[in-house]
């Protein structure tokens, strides 16, 4: 699913507009809660490791808020899935790209900060 637009607080995919922060995966939309906001731990990305995807895009907020700890790139490396960590505007583009190339990838975005 593509995403069709992302602003602040924003992002509209397949049409729906959502404000809170998502998990994308093919046709797999979930609300993404975090055990502290602006952190990424490994318990965070378990929905992710059971969609395996080939990639995880992950957002880290308009202004690159959200830091994301070392052990998440390391599980999702030891699962055999690359990862992208940027500001939440490039995630998007760069998950844009890599779905109009055919790729498995999923988007983990936070949508402010």
């Amino acid at each position: 699913m593509k995403v069709e637009h992302y602003s602040f607080g924003r992002i509209k995919l397949d049409g729906r507009e959502f404000s809170h922060d998502v998990i994308v995966y093919g046709d797999f939309v979930k609300k993404w809660w975090r055990k502290e906001g602006h952190r990424v731990q490994v318990e965070d990305i378990e929905d992710i490791l059971k969609l395996k995807p080939d990639i995880v895009v992950i957002g880290t907020g308009y202004y690159g808020v959200v830091k994301v700890d070392r052990d998440v790139v390391e599980k999702l490396k030891n699962e055999g899935i690359d990862v992208i960590c940027e500001e939440s505007k490039k995630a998007v583009e760069t998950y844009n790209r890599l779905l109009e190339e055919g790729k498995k990838v999923a988007l983990a975005i936070h949508l402010t900060c």
